[in-house]
């Protein structure tokens, strides 16, 4: 399988983000992926007074991805949206994977939310605009099992091993990770993620400066069962390729059998 992940600076006009996204898309599709991942928030990224109404799964948002899937014929990974939440205050992170004929094959929102308070240094609390979602979801990509989660997300193994254990071979890491962190962390994490359960790991970041005053990482990245980086977005928007080999992950599993060897009983996993 031949895949792609693309690379975003949402800002605050969104229209303008979709339209790039779906460059995006169609230069993939172009270059033989046939699927295609886009990063976390394509649609928005900015001040929050200035974000657009929160929609819902089958609103402008997911129809206009559904659109592109369809004609491209492509699966497409649409990355994150502000999907309408719970209550007034919150909103999902919400992710929504299409079929080349546009139908809504996956949705999965956000799990894990960014929870911090150093006295003197930073508080910032996601969930008291973000609701948190409660299921992982496994999607059927072209006969391939392939786990999706965001962002955050990367920092909680469990998530990931129960992924694996629920069939996947391709791990999907749409993500806005901050320089900071990014510059130490994003590859290190993605890499374990790949080794420890096994799978093709394709990770698409946001990339460069956002309002209020943040700056993204970038450095989208497809990286392969053992480990090995098999291609890497330079710094700037734009679209990364690498062919997926489905046989050598299996040959992976079978030499190195980890996952076969997991103690279970000792460690169950909760």
């Amino acid at each position: 399988m031949r895949a792609a992940v693309c690379q975003l600076n949402s800002r605050e006009d969104r229209d303008h983000n979709l339209a790039v996204a779906r460059d995006l898309l169609e230069r993939a599709a172009a270059g033989g992926a046939k699927l295609a991942v886009l990063p976390e928030y394509v649609d928005f990224l900015g001040h929050s007074a200035d974000a657009p109404r929160p929609e819902p799964v089958d609103g402008a948002f997911a129809a206009f991805f559904a659109n592109a899937a369809r004609e491209f014929g492509l699966w497409v990974h649409a990355g994150s949206f502000h999907e309408k939440g719970p209550d007034a205050g919150r909103t999902f992170n919400t992710s929504l994977l299409f079929a080349p004929d546009g139908t809504l094959a996956a949705t999965y929102r956000k799990i894990h939310l960014y929870d911090v308070e150093i006295a003197g240094r930073i508080s910032y609390q996601e969930s008291r605009t973000v609701a948190p979602g409660t299921d992982p979801v496994v999607a059927d990509v072209d006969g391939v099992p392939t786990g999706l989660t965001t962002c955050y997300d990367l920092r909680f193994p469990e998530l990931y091993r129960a992924l694996a254990i629920a069939g996947a071979r391709i791990l999907v890491v749409p993500a806005a990770f901050m320089l900071h962190t990014g510059r130490d962390h994003w590859e290190v994490l993605l890499r374990a993620r790949a080794i420890e359960n096994q799978c093709f790991v394709l990770a698409a970041g946001q990339i460069g400066d956002h309002e209020p005053r943040r700056t993204c990482f970038g450095r989208s990245m497809i990286i392969d069962p053992w480990g090995t980086v098999l291609a890497q977005a330079p710094d700037t928007v734009g679209v990364t390729f690498a062919d997926l080999d489905l046989d050598r992950l299996e040959t992976i599993r079978t030499e190195l059998p980890s996952l076969a060897n997991r103690r279970m009983e000792t460690f169950p996993l909760r």
